[in-house]
């Protein structure tokens, strides 16, 4: 005789073995896949330092939890909907989020950081410490801002020669539509020298 399976009963819910195993959904999408599955203890994700541990508890128990905390018509239907799941979470993750990595990343290379590159690459004291033909990194961290009386940027990179490398700290302002360089330092931490290719003082 079959084995009866019975969900969304909570503890008293019988359990097939065959949907055990590691939830993808669960792991990646955490939160929003507990509330769509009715498994809100992944809400944990909310609390600093329990959500590190709780992504883990969720991939391994997700299967588990959501089979209890939901009907399903039987394992071929729960199976199915996990399934959308994991291609949710895994288009997010290799889609989604390059791309949102890349806009960000040509927001930040804004007419302030081409100004700060072009700065760094003329001047004779960066060309000194890290060499010749100083070539910027492809990660641009920081950020900018704007407000009623314009905007600022601050920028942080890193430059490479034939010699060395360098940091780059660039503070900008944009007044009426057009960025000012106000200071851009490069440090070289190793031989701890400091070149300010831009400085307002």
């Amino acid at each position: 005789m079959e084995q009866e399976y019975i969900s969304g009963m909570g503890r008293t819910s019988v359990v097939p073995e065959d949907i055990k195993g590691w939830n993808w959904g669960a792991f990646l999408l955490n939160w929003i896949w507990g509330i769509g599955n009715s498994t809100f203890i992944a809400l944990l994700m909310f609390v600093p330092l329990v959500n590190v541990v709780m992504m883990f508890v969720l991939g391994a128990k997700g299967n588990e939890w959501a089979w209890k905390n939901r009907t399903w018509r039987d394992v071929a239907h729960f199976k199915s909907v996990q399934k959308k799941w994991r291609n949710a979470a895994f288009a997010m993750v290799f889609v989604v989020f390059p791309l949102m990595f890349v806009a960000v990343m040509s927001m930040m290379k804004g007419e302030a950081y081409e100004l700060s590159v072009q700065a760094v690459k003329t001047h004779p004291g960066v060309i000194a410490l890290v060499g010749e033909n100083p070539e910027p990194s492809f990660f641009v961290l920081g950020e900018i801002t704007y407000s009623g009386e314009g905007g600022k940027a601050n920028l942080n990179y890193t430059i490479s020669g034939d010699k060395s490398a360098a940091e780059v700290y660039v503070y900008a302002t944009d007044v009426a539509d057009k960025w000012v360089l106000q200071e851009v330092a490069v440090i070289n931490k190793e031989q701890g020298e400091i070149i300010f290719a831009v400085s307002a003082q």
